[in-house]
């Protein structure tokens, strides 16, 4: 504390302030005793008269009143003649008394009010201040957290208390912190929750309470509560601003509420329509092969036709539960992109496998297409997970069957630099729109009006498998045509000295592992 602090401490106890203003009048007239008896005794009038103006400056009025009828009562008695008695002989010195006690009296109260103007004046300047920067800080909060964060210093600097504020959540419960709770108080809470008044000590209700408990305003809803460790009530000054203090806070949490509120409501509704936009697109999809597959066992059960027409119908049928089996992988694998269950197994593999691997098992989509396949001579062995990678190119060689004319090339390309593996697919259809570009890896995303089937997942689990190799994909519309996809994973050249170099050495050293 400091020692300007403690002055006002000391003074603000009125016993002080009177012998501060007895003391100070009693020393003067001792150091000006002197004059007593000589033609200078009106010289102590103006010596006390200034004495008294400088008291006024900072003691209240009572002290002030004091020090001037002690001021006039010693002058007249020990320096006014005849000395020590409180008779005045001359008229001129009987009208000297009269003025002296009356400016003495007029001057200090007028000076007393005058700072206890701009003493006023100052708190109110400090109000404005402090309320200012309050709505200054709320307003650039950006969350409940840091509206809490604002509001606890700011409380914590003007009313040199630490508050707890308890809020309501999104559905309109209390939220109480993992705290020890006093008898009663939860049942307090309910009760200022109800009755929307203050509760607790220093008010009229359950005064008994350790706490005071404030209802947070909101021209809404209610924000919650402010349990308050409040040792002296606030006077009228602190009152007031404190009520300031809380109209501002409750503002600030009842829009933030109201935000979440509102992204709540959105975030509801766009899972509805998303929901139901899925709902009818995986009926959809799932209806074509079904009926397909019903329709053609139905067919083969009730009738009996011929080795050929029999081997067609098999056909349908395998075509049909392929579909529906890319369906159901789709969606399991966006599952477990989106729960973080997808577990990466990466091991070194040579990436001609990769692609003749994938090339016939879309045996009969590249039927109408011609696969250029291009690998670098100097391409090493990557280290990849090779059914997710195997994936990867599948969906994008798929994608590029779908959106090509027939008869038309498909590049699938391979090379390796700077510890990375790069990989394009490159077709030579119509591309995307500009437009489409950004939103192509987004779930669910099809292009406007287009003819070919699925739920638009294809693209995002492509994007979801090479993100968790580490890597990236790009989509770009190549200058001579059709739409190229360029995938950059990191995969350092392999130490081959300690790589196994057949399936023997493989047997023989996961046995030593063992």
């Amino acid at each position: 504390m400091t020692k300007k602090s403690t002055i006002e401490k000391w003074l603000s106890r009125p016993i002080y302030s009177y012998l501060l203003a007895a003391g100070s009048v009693l020393l003067c007239v001792i150091l000006s005793f002197h004059l007593a008896y000589s033609q200078s005794y009106h010289l102590v009038a103006f010596i006390l008269l200034l004495l008294v103006s400088f008291l006024s400056t900072f003691l209240s009025t009572g002290p002030i009143l004091l020090a001037s009828t002690l001021s006039a009562i010693t002058w007249n008695f020990f320096f006014i003649p005849p000395n020590k008695t409180f008779h005045i002989e001359r008229t001129d010195d009987l009208l000297i008394f009269v003025l002296f006690f009356a400016i003495a009296v007029i001057n200090g109260i007028f000076t007393s009010r005058v700072r206890m103007q701009k003493d006023l004046v100052r708190q109110r300047e400090n109000r404005t201040n402090a309320l200012l920067e309050l709505t200054k800080a709320l307003s650039g909060a950006g969350t409940i957290e840091d509206i809490l964060k604002v509001a606890t210093f700011q409380i914590a600097s003007q009313f040199r208390t630490s508050p707890l504020f308890l809020l309501m959540d999104l559905d309109g419960n209390l939220n109480l912190p993992e705290l020890p709770h006093h008898n009663g108080e939860t049942a307090l809470l309910s009760w200022v929750l109800k009755h929307n008044t203050r509760a607790g000590r220093h008010t009229p209700h359950f005064p008994e309470s350790a706490y005071t408990y404030l209802p947070l305003y909101g021209n809404k809803i209610k924000p919650g509560i402010l349990r308050l460790e409040q040792p002296q009530a606030f006077d009228a000054d602190q009152a007031q601003l404190w009520e300031a203090f809380l109209v501002q806070i409750g503002n600030a949490l009842e829009r933030e509420s109201l935000n979440l509120l509102a992204r709540k409501a959105k975030f509801l509704d766009e899972s509805d329509r998303l929901y139901k936009t899925l709902f009818n697109s995986i009926s959809h999809e799932f209806r074509i092969p079904v009926a397909t597959i019903m329709g053609a066992s139905d067919t083969l059960l009730n009738g009996q036709y011929s080795p050929p027409m029999q081997s067609e119908l098999f056909h349908e049928i395998l075509t049909a539960s392929v579909r529906l089996n890319r369906l159901i992988e789709n969606l399991l694998n966006m599952s477990r992109l989106e729960s973080g269950q997808l577990a990466l197994r990466p091991d070194w593999h040579d990436i001609n496998d990769l692609f003749n691997k994938v090339t016939s098992e879309l045996k009969t989509e590249l039927e109408n297409n011609r696969v250029n396949t291009l690998i670098a001579e100097s391409m090493p062995l990557v280290r990849m997970d090779f059914g997710l990678m195997e994936q990867v190119i599948y969906n994008l060689l798929l994608n590029a069957t779908q959106y090509t004319p027939k008869g038309t090339t498909i590049n699938l390309e391979a090379t390796h630099a700077n510890n990375q593996m790069i990989l394009r697919v490159h077709d030579y259809g119509p591309g995307f729109a500009s437009k489409d570009l950004l939103n192509a890896f987004n779930k669910f995303f099809r292009i406007k009006n287009s003819q070919t089937g699925g739920l638009g997942l294809g693209l995002s689990i492509v994007k979801g498998f090479v993100e968790a190799h580490g890597g990236t994909i790009t989509l770009e519309n190549h200058k001579q045509g059709g739409a190229c996809f360029t995938i950059s994973i990191p995969s350092e050249n392999p130490n081959m000295e300690n790589m196994p170099v057949n399936d023997d050495e493989i047997q023989r050293d996961n046995t030593s592992k063992i």
